[in-house]
């Protein structure tokens, strides 16, 4: 398994299920994905996530939409190296899942750690589901289909 998600080579060549490419091919909505969130912030957190910005003063309201543009900066970095992986570097899909997997546990995570108070939203549902389909992903791309003997 280790091999798999550190080959010794970055190569094109990926030896995973084929249905874990596929679902790879998905982890790209993350690049209009980021666009949306650096472009339209405010209104992104309201919507998707039901941040109530509306009860922020202004200031807080202006810091919490810049970190918000930030994290969509983040995940349009994420969906723009999973690009490169998917055109150039296909061996390399395993460790991006799990970098993508991480990234997405690790933001959960710290949502417990320091809550907001949200009104009912998509955004969590979307979430529960990009995980979802990461997971089954990084296993699709770890499984590898059995040679043929000789």
């Amino acid at each position: 398994m280790w091999e798999v998600l550190f080959p010794r080579v970055a190569d094109n060549h990926y030896r995973g299920r084929r249905l874990g490419l596929w679902l790879f091919v998905l982890m790209l909505l993350k690049i209009p994905m980021g666009l949306n969130v650096m472009i339209n912030a405010p209104e992104v957190a309201r919507s998707a996530d039901g941040v109530p910005l509306d009860t922020f003063g202004a200031s807080a309201a202006a810091a919490f939409s810049f970190v918000f543009a930030a994290w969509g900066l983040s995940q349009l970095v994420l969906g723009l190296a999973s690009l490169v992986v998917l055109l150039r570097y296909r061996s390399l899909v395993p460790l991006a899942f799990l970098a993508l997997l991480l990234e997405q546990v690790g933001r959960m995570l710290l949502r417990v750690q320091w809550p907001i108070e949200r009104i009912a939203a998509p955004g969590n549902a979307i979430n529960i589901g990009l995980l979802a389909i990461m997971v089954l992903g990084l296993l699709l791309s770890l499984w590898q289909p059995k040679r043929p003997e000789a």
